[in-house]
C-alpha cells in the first residue's frame, strides 16, 4: 500500500502493490479515504489527477454535512448503513457486529460498489473516516480477486495511525461523557484492529465459500468478477 499526500484529506492511500494470485493488485486503480469535504485547492486538484470515478459510502445525513465538493470525476452515493450512524453509538455496536450487519443488510450496495471499481477506471472509494464501511468495501474487492489475506488485513488495520491523533482523543472523550457505560463506542469510532478484519473474512469463508462467493450471492455475475480481476490484478513483471 502506499500512503498519498493530499492536503485537507486523512487516511488517503492507494492499495496498489500487494501480492495477489496470479500477480500483485495493480497500482493507481483502486483508493481509500475519508471523506472529502476538507480537501484544499491542491487537494481537490491532486485527486482530479489520480481518479475518474468517487464512490461515497455516507449516507444521506453526512452527506448534507460535509459535501465533497470535488468537481471532476463521476461521484456514485452508496450509503451502506441501514440506520443512522448515531444507533450504532446508542446501540453500544461492535465492530464485529457492525460489520456482519454491513454483510448481511447492505450486500446489494456493497455489490454495487465493487461493480464501479471493476468498470476499470481509477477509483477512490470512501466514507467518513475511510475506516469501516470503506474497510469492508475494499477487503471484499481485493479478497475477491485473491489479494493475500493478510497484505488486506494490513490494509485495514493501518487506518488508525492513519487518524488524526488529536481527532481520535477528542471524540473518544465526547463519546465517553455522552456514553459513559458503553464497552465498544470508542472502538467503533477510532480502532481497527487487525482481528476484526481477520474474524470477518473468516464469516465470509464459512457462509459464503469466499468473497467472490459473497459478492455471488448478492447479484455480482462471473463476467463481472472477471472484470474485477482483470482491472485489480496484473501479473508480476507487467507494468501497470
Amino acid at each position: 500500500m502506499t500512503i498519498l499526500d493530499i492536503d485537507g484529506v486523512t487516511n488517503v492511500r492507494d492499495v496498489g502493490g500487494m501480492p495477489a494470485e496470479g500477480g500483485r493488485i495493480r497500482s493507481g486503480i483502486l483508493l481509500r479515504s475519508g471523506q472529502l469535504s476538507g480537501a484544499t485547492t491542491s487537494g481537490a486538484d491532486a485527486l482530479r489527477h489520480r481518479v475518474s470515478r468517487i464512490v461515497d459510502l455516507r449516507d444521506g445525513e453526512e452527506v448534507a454535512a460535509e459535501p465533497s465538493g470535488i468537481e471532476g470525476p463521476e461521484t456514485t452515493h452508496l450509503p451502506l448503513f441501514l440506520g443512522s450512524v448515531r444507533s450504532f453509538f446508542e446501540s453500544d455496536t461492535s465492530l464485529d457486529d457492525l460489520y456482519l450487519h454491513l454483510l448481511e443488510e447492505s450486500g446489494d450496495r456493497l455489490v454495487a460498489a465493487i461493480r464501479v471499481i471493476a468498470e476499470g477506471e481509477p477509483t477512490l472509494v470512501h466514507c467518513t473516516v475511510g475506516k469501516d464501511r470503506t474497510g469492508v468495501t475494499v477487503a471484499l474487492a481485493l479478497s475477491a480477486v485473491g489479494a493475500d489475506r493478510e497484505a488486506v488485513i494490513d490494509d485495514y488495520a493501518l487506518t488508525e495511525s492513519q487518524l488524526p491523533a488529536e481527532r481520535s482523543r477528542r471524540i473518544a472523550a465526547y463519546l465517553r461523557s455522552q456514553h459513559p457505560e458503553a464497552v465498544h463506542a470508542v472502538a467503533l469510532a477510532t480502532q481497527s484492529p487487525a482481528e476484526v478484519m481477520r474474524t470477518l473474512l473468516a464469516v465470509v469463508d464459512e457462509r459464503w465459500g469466499s468473497a467472490a462467493g459473497y459478492l455471488r450471492a448478492n447479484g455480482m455475475t462471473d463476467a463481472e468478477l472477471a472484470a474485477l480481476r482483470e482491472t485489480l490484478v496484473e501479473p508480476v513483471g507487467e507494468e501497470g
